[in-house]
């Protein structure tokens, strides 16, 4: 299978794996040891998109699971910046009062940041 990820520019393409070691360290943060997805630049698909704001272009990416439902996107604004997310669906691991929705991670080249979106567990 071919490295969906050649899609991406070369400078996009260093920062797309910074990126995806950013959102695997969330979720093995967040899930029970070993319960963690593993989250493969190359399983993605990208797409150039246009920036509506600049006419620029901008990428989109999404990551499909067996049943070929979107589980994580990332999008790659014109300006440099990005966003990614991924699925998770777990139980938190130390904290049984909340649930586990996604990973997140944001930023530019420069700064990355990520997080876990939780939800009260029922």
């Amino acid at each position: 299978m071919q490295d969906a990820s050649r899609a991406l520019p070369d400078a996009l393409e260093a920062v797309a794996k910074r990126i995806v070691i950013a959102l695997q360290l969330e979720a093995e943060r967040f899930t029970a040891s070993g319960a963690a997805p593993y989250i493969d630049l190359a399983a993605a698909q990208f797409t150039q998109v246009v920036d509506p704001a600049n006419q620029l272009p901008g990428y989109e990416g999404a990551w499909r699971n067996a049943r070929k439902e979107r589980c994580g996107s990332i999008t790659f604004n014109s300006d440099g910046s990005f966003y990614a997310e991924y699925d998770i669906f777990a139980p938190h691991p130390r904290d049984a009062r909340w649930f586990v929705e996604m990973v997140t991670v944001w930023g530019n080249a420069d700064h990355i940041s990520s997080e876990a979106t939780l939800m009260p567990a029922l």
